[in-house]
C-alpha cells in the first residue's frame, strides 16, 4: 500500500496544471506574447528668470589686455527661485583685486515655474544701482522698478509683458524714455551708454521678455580702467509651452495587413470573423491544449501512483 505523503505531490501538480490553464485563458495574448502596453508621458514644458546679466570686457590702463566682466544675478532655471538683492565681484587687476559692488537693490526676485499644463518665468527689480569697474561713486544706471513676465500655457499662445518706469538715471544725468526706440545717454569725460527698452518676442511655443538693455561704452581713467564695452540686461524671463501626454509620443501607424491570397485548386478555410473567433484563437487554443496536456498527464501519473 502507497504512502498518501506520494499521492499529494501528484495532486497538487494536476490542481496547478488545471490553474495555470485558467489563467493563460483569462489573460488573453497578452501572457502568451509577453506584450505590456506602453504609456506616454507629458513634456513639463520650460521656464528661466534671471534679475541682472553683465557682458563687459574692462580694459587696462597699465596692460594692453582686456578682464571679462560675466556675472548674473538670480539666473534661475524652472523649478526655482531667487531674491538675493546684491551682487558683489572682484577682477584681480582692477582696485588692487578688492571687491566692488556691481548691483544694490531693494528688490531683486526671479521665479520660474513649470507644471504639466503651464510654464512661466518672471523677473523684478526695484529701487536699484547699478555700477561697472572704475567708477565706484558713479552709478551706470539708477531703476525705480523694471519687471519682466513670460507665460506659456497648453492651449493659448504664449505671451509676454514688462514694466519699465517712464525715466531712469543714466550717468548721472535723468533720462527719459521712449517707447520710439533706443535712448542715447552721452556725458562728456566719462562715456555713452545706449538703453534699447522694452523687448518682447514669441512664437507658437515660446515667449522672452526683457525690460531694459543696455550698450555701454565708458572711460572712466580710475581704478586701472581704460574703458568698460559690452552689455548689461535688466529683468529677463523666458517659457516654452508644455507638451501634453497625448502629444508627447505620436500612436505609431497601423501596418496594413497583408493580402490572403488563397492557392488556387485548394478549398478556402472558414472566416475566424464568421464563426465568432479572432486572429488570436489559434495561439490561444494551443497554449490550452498544451497545459491541458500537462494538467491531463499530471492527473494520470497521480492514479498509477495510487
Amino acid at each position: 500500500m502507497n504512502s498518501p505523503s506520494f499521492r499529494m505531490p501528484a495532486r497538487r501538480l494536476a490542481t496547478v496544471a488545471t490553474v495555470a490553464t485558467v489563467t493563460a485563458l483569462a489573460a488573453g495574448p497578452l501572457a502568451l506574447t509577453g506584450v505590456s502596453p506602453a504609456h506616454a508621458t507629458g513634456d513639463h514644458g520650460r521656464a528661466s528668470a534671471v534679475v541682472l546679466r553683465t557682458g563687459l570686457d574692462v580694459s587696462l590702463l597699465n596692460k594692453s589686455v582686456n578682464v571679462p566682466l560675466n556675472v548674473s544675478l538670480n539666473d534661475v532655471r524652472a523649478p526655482r527661485s531667487a531674491e538675493k538683492t546684491t551682487l558683489t565681484t572682484t577682477l584681480d587687476a582692477v582696485d588692487g583685486g578688492r571687491p566692488f559692488s556691481v548691483l544694490r537693490a531693494e528688490v531683486a526676485e526671479a521665479r520660474a515655474t513649470a507644471t504639466a499644463t503651464k510654464a512661466e518665468g518672471s523677473t523684478t527689480l526695484a529701487h536699484a544701482r547699478l555700477h561697472v569697474p572704475g567708477l565706484p561713486l558713479l552709478s551706470l544706471i539708477e531703476v525705480e522698478q523694471v519687471t519682466a513676465r513670460a507665460t506659456c500655457e497648453v492651449g493659448r499662445k504664449p505671451f509676454a509683458t514688462t514694466g519699465v518706469p517712464g525715466s531712469v538715471t543714466v550717468l548721472g544725468k535723468r533720462v527719459a524714455l521712449s517707447a520710439g526706440g533706443p535712448t542715447d545717454v552721452e556725458v562728456p569725460g566719462v562715456g555713452e551708454v545706449r538703453l534699447d527698452l522694452s523687448s518682447t518676442r514669441t512664437t507658437a511655443r515660446t515667449a522672452a521678455a526683457t525690460a531694459l538693455e543696455l550698450k555701454v561704452s565708458v572711460n572712466p581713467s580710475k581704478l586701472n580702467v581704460a574703458e568698460v564695452d559690452g552689455t548689461v540686461t535688466l529683468a529677463e524671463a523666458t517659457c516654452g509651452t508644455p507638451r501634453p501626454e497625448s502629444a508627447a509620443q505620436p500612436p505609431a501607424e497601423q501596418a496594413t495587413p497583408p493580402v490572403d491570397v488563397k492557392p488556387q485548386g485548394q478549398p478556402a478555410e472558414a472566416d475566424l470573423a464568421e464563426t465568432g473567433g479572432s486572429s488570436t484563437t489559434p495561439y490561444l487554443m494551443g497554449a490550452a491544449v498544451a497545459l491541458l496536456a500537462a494538467g491531463g498527464g499530471a492527473v494520470v501519473l497521480a492514479r498509477r501512483r495510487g
